[in-house]
């Protein structure tokens, strides 16, 4: 888990950051931010400006790996029409499993990077807590306006309208980060640039 110093919020250019908290071997960074907010974008320009190789692995594509009967189910994953996420039992204990390898993955020497949408905000941040431990994390927060990831979402056209905007700002509820970027006006690789300095 990420040691936190004191937090002092500063804003430049999209980016805010927590006071330094000394030298440590990142092994795992974890973005979390809404649906068309960005991190895909980032997670790819991180890879290219990092100067070790890092694994890459998120939420989407853990939804891909889900056997077809998951999808649209009460046991697994359930998008509604108007945007709305829920999840039942089987997708959380498959999740749980995936997460536990992910972090098998950095203790075995990977660097990994996940692209994560905290649906249950802090309690999210929580579990991933829970299961990597002694792991060190740069936890970072993706933030975008509502208005202009809702637009992405449709420029897109592979998301559910309405998802963007209901999860722009509840998938950070109570979530403690060492970094957030904004990507409202703020390009991927600015941002990716912001969170390689932070890593060691």
């Amino acid at each position: 888990m990420a040691r936190l110093g004191r937090f002092c919020r500063n804003q430049f250019r999209g980016v805010w950051q927590t006071s330094y908290r000394g030298a440590v071997a990142t092994q795992m960074i974890i973005l979390n931010g809404g649906s068309s907010s960005g991190k895909s974008g980032i997670v790819r320009c991180l890879q290219a400006v990092l100067p070790d190789p890092w694994l890459a692995f998120g939420c989407d594509s853990f939804v891909d790996a889900l056997p077809a009967k998951l999808h649209a189910s009460d046991e697994g994953i359930v998008f509604a029409a108007d945007g709305a996420v829920s999840v039942g039992a089987d997708f959380r204990a498959l999740q749980t499993a995936w997460m536990e390898g992910v972090a098998a993955m950095a203790r075995a020497g990977a660097r990994v990077i996940i692209d994560d949408v905290f649906l249950g905000g802090s309690g999210s941040q929580q579990s991933w807590q829970k299961t990597l431990g002694e792991l060190d994390v740069l936890w970072v927060g993706v933030r975008c306006e509502s208005e202009v990831a809702a637009g992405r979402e449709v420029a897109r056209g592979d998301r559910v309208q309405g998802m963007a905007a209901l999860q722009a700002d509840v998938v950070h509820d109570g979530v403690v980060y060492d970094l957030e970027v904004d990507t409202t006006h703020t390009e991927s690789l600015v941002c990716a640039r912001a969170i390689a300095a932070r890593v060691s």
